[in-house]
């Protein structure tokens, strides 16, 4: 029994994921029983390295640390004298490239990301976000940080910027901001851990180790393979190589974040295969899934604030157009569960979009030097959206404020 196909997860059996699933999925993904139980086991599986250099932070003067931690990220471990043992172990391990990772894949990967622009973040937001707010296991450690409602635009912003800065071309080699970025926010996750840890009421049993391997590689596995989906699904176009590439640079990125490489994905579809396992073992909403979705819906409302009856216009099709992205991948009774609202015209307008875009990809790739023009356009309205939203929100890519991270009482 324990090698029979399991019946697939909801999750892939409605929305833009069954369609998905049809389109681009490599035949048949059922999981076994067997390679459930094995999958499981690493969500009791944390960071060890990020964990002790966590530890090491705490057991040293304040900010003396962190202090030595930037500076072998910015200028590698042997600039510094006599570091401690914690830190030469992280930076040892990092800083020793694998053998598969392969840069001109990396930069080919991110070019094909770069070349959508800020289109790019309505998949983001739309559909890794609010998607992975319906793996509840993996929210806990979210909400156990407080704050949601006030946080949730500055999250989004964050998320937005740390993204960008992962899949800017050359952003990856060692020293780059986006190899700074990648390190930076595993270490973040090993703060919220230690954070998580201390709580007299974490749940080990329900809510598995706080932020595990599991969780890690199920958020990467978002900004990978679904967000490729979200993108074909809007009308984009990528080659079999591009997409391939795209999953090339995701499996660097979990790799420098701690990821055991035994569950990161190699191919796109290994990538299929663990969202089919992913679907099946944490994909199940509940009270704390509608809390961060009306949170993120309130964060696109702000588009309009302060801008009078116009802004007014703006928060509504804000909402509206974020929400109809959301529902048209995620699903009637997922989208109706997280309280996302159903607006027919506004979907309507969703997908024609989407052919619209499928029509001018079409066009692009059959026209000389249309694609590497696109490349430059969308890395440099990227940028400058960037830019944009550094200045707005103050976004700080150090990400100091989440190293201070407190556990909150559960609610």
């Amino acid at each position: 029994m324990a090698d029979e196909r399991l019946p697939d997860p909801e999750l892939l059996r409605q929305g833009g994921f069954r369609l998905a699933t049809r389109l681009f999925a490599p035949g048949d993904l059922r999981g076994t029983e067997r390679q459930v139980r094995r999958l499981r086991e690493h969500a009791q599986a944390e960071d060890p390295l990020a964990d002790a250099v966590v530890a090491m932070i705490d057991e040293l003067p304040a900010g003396e640390g962190r202090r030595l931690f930037e500076r072998a990220l910015l200028n590698g471990i042997d600039s510094l004298d006599d570091p401690p043992p914690a830190l030469t172990d992280f930076f040892r391990d990092v800083e020793a490239t694998p053998y598969w990772a392969d840069q001109e894949r990396i930069e080919r990967g991110a070019r094909a990301i770069a070349r959508t622009g800020i289109l790019g973040l309505f998949p983001l937001g739309d559909m890794s976000l609010m998607g992975g707010y319906l793996a509840s296991r993996a929210t806990k450690a979210l909400v156990g940080t407080g704050a949601i409602e006030r946080t949730a635009s500055r999250r989004l912003v964050e998320t937005a910027n740390w993204w960008i800065d992962v899949t800017t071309p050359g952003a990856l080699r060692l020293g780059a901001h986006g190899y700074a970025s990648a390190l930076r926010v595993r270490l973040v996750h090993a703060h919220v851990r230690a954070a998580m840890n201390r709580r007299p009421d974490w749940d080990y049993a329900a809510w598995d180790r706080p932020v595990n391997q599991v969780q890690t590689v199920g958020t990467l596995l978002l900004f990978s393979l679904v967000y490729v989906l979200g993108m074909q699904l809007l009308g984009v176009r990528y080659t079999d190589r591009e997409r391939a590439d795209i999953i090339h640079l995701w499996r660097y990125v979990g790799w420098l974040m701690g990821v055991d490489e035994e569950i990161l994905p190699a191919t796109e579809g290994d990538a299929w295969r663990l969202l089919w396992l992913l679907a099946t073992t944490e994909f199940i909403p509940d009270d704390d899934s509608k809390r961060l979705a009306a949170a993120l819906l309130a964060s696109h409302a702000q588009v309009g604030a302060g801008r009078g009856a116009v802004g007014k216009v703006l928060s509504h099709v804000s909402v509206r157009v974020h929400s109809s992205i959301s529902r048209l991948v995620l699903g009637k009774s997922n989208a109706d569960f997280l309280g996302l609202p159903n607006d027919p015209i506004a979907q309507g307008l969703v997908l024609a979009a989407a052919a619209t875009n499928f029509a001018a990809e079409t066009v692009r790739q059959w026209v000389p030097g249309a694609t590497v023009l696109q490349e430059l356009i969308g890395d440099a309205g990227r940028r400058r959206y960037a830019e944009r939203l550094g200045k707005i929100f103050r976004v700080d890519t150090t990400y100091a404020r989440h190293m201070r991270t407190e556990s909150q009482p559960a609610a």
